[in-house]
């Protein structure tokens, strides 16, 4: 494993996208990447309508506002995205 200096925000996992010859990296990898898939699994149709339908209204798009959901656990509000650009 490389030793790369963990920035804000950095949660210690593999880059997603690296190829890791070590059997030991290569499984945390696959563990990695299935827990990223189940993250992101597509919701129900009326749960991600609306998000969208929200993410519309304050002016994100549906991966940001989703995003903005799973990192602080709440919907993000007109009030919480005030300083956003």
């Amino acid at each position: 494993m490389t030793d790369r200096i963990p920035t804000i925000g950095d949660n210690g996992g593999p880059p997603l996208d690296a190829d890791l010859p070590d059997e030991n990296e290569a499984w945390r990898l696959f563990c990695w990447k299935k827990a990223h898939r189940r993250a992101w699994k597509t919701p129900p149709r009326e749960i991600a309508l609306r998000r969208l339908a929200l993410a519309e209204e304050l002016g994100m798009t549906y991966r940001e506002y989703t995003l903005e959901l799973k990192e602080r656990g709440r919907h993000p509000t007109a009030r919480t995205t005030a300083g956003r650009p």
